[in-house]
């Protein structure tokens, strides 16, 4: 399976828990035998300005964020246009589900899965398009922007039941009716980080269900990197997403 990436992910580049040192290295340790690394490109400003307000993009360059952002906002398209015709995954950081089109929080800048999702369909890549956000936080940027269109649907999944959690993926991924499902892929809510709630093996079947509705409508999936913060964790969550995805049984 492959999985964009850059070495400048590792950079530092706030003192958030998102940008913290050895992070995205423990992912990339753990799942580099398992996969092939696609090196991320920058988007272009007019993809980024197509989802964000100029005055934001702005803002997002007066903080010295503008190139590590934007990065990431690329490699989500990436990620997006290798999955149309197998299973990917984006790597990258920062964050991106907390950025509306004027404004962000939560260690987010741009809107990564907005951005992608808007650059295919301005392409006439895609006509339709379903976001799964798993993060343990509400993914309000993401449905800020993307609620205003009615060619893509966004689920956010929250329960303080793994069951009932698990159940909302299931039904979701059910009903999807979409040319290319991507997920907001945030790890936060592992039993061993900040949500407490879900399993390792609960990530796999996460990918196997995303990765059945794909097979079932023929069209693409694909996941991006959002929260997720225990380091010793980490890795392991993101192998289990990848290998359930990759998972065509």
């Amino acid at each position: 399976m492959k999985v964009i990436f850059s070495e400048d992910f590792y950079q530092v580049y706030t003192g958030d828990p998102a940008a913290a040192p050895g992070r995205i290295e423990s992912v990339f340790k753990t799942i580099e035998p398992h996969v092939e690394f696609v090196t991320a490109k920058k988007a272009d400003r007019q993809n980024i300005a197509a989802v964000h307000s100029s005055m934001h993009i702005q803002h997002i360059e007066n903080q010295g964020l503008y190139e590590i952002a934007s990065l990431a906002a690329g490699g989500a398209i990436q990620s997006a246009q290798i999955g149309l015709s197998e299973p990917c995954f984006g790597l990258i950081r920062p964050p991106g589900h907390h950025a509306s089109a004027i404004s962000s929080w939560g260690f987010c800048y741009f809107n990564n899965m907005a951005v992608a999702m808007v650059a295919l369909h301005r392409q006439k890549i895609i006509e339709s398009a379903c976001v799964l956000d798993i993060d343990l936080h509400f993914g309000d940027g993401t449905v800020n922007i993307l609620n205003r269109h009615d060619w893509v649907s966004v689920v956010n999944i929250e329960s303080q039941s793994r069951i009932s959690y698990m159940q909302q993926v299931e039904a979701a991924m059910e009903d999807c009716q979409a040319d290319l499902i991507g997920i907001s892929a945030g790890f936060d809510n592992h039993a061993a980080d900040w949500g407490g709630l879900l399993s390792t093996k609960d990530y796999k079947e996460i990918g196997r269900l995303v990765r059945r509705a794909s097979n079932r409508n023929e069209v693409g999936c694909f996941g991006i990197l959002e929260g997720g913060y225990n380091h010793t964790v980490l890795g392991e969550n993101v192998l289990a997403l990848i290998q359930g995805m990759a998972d065509e049984s």
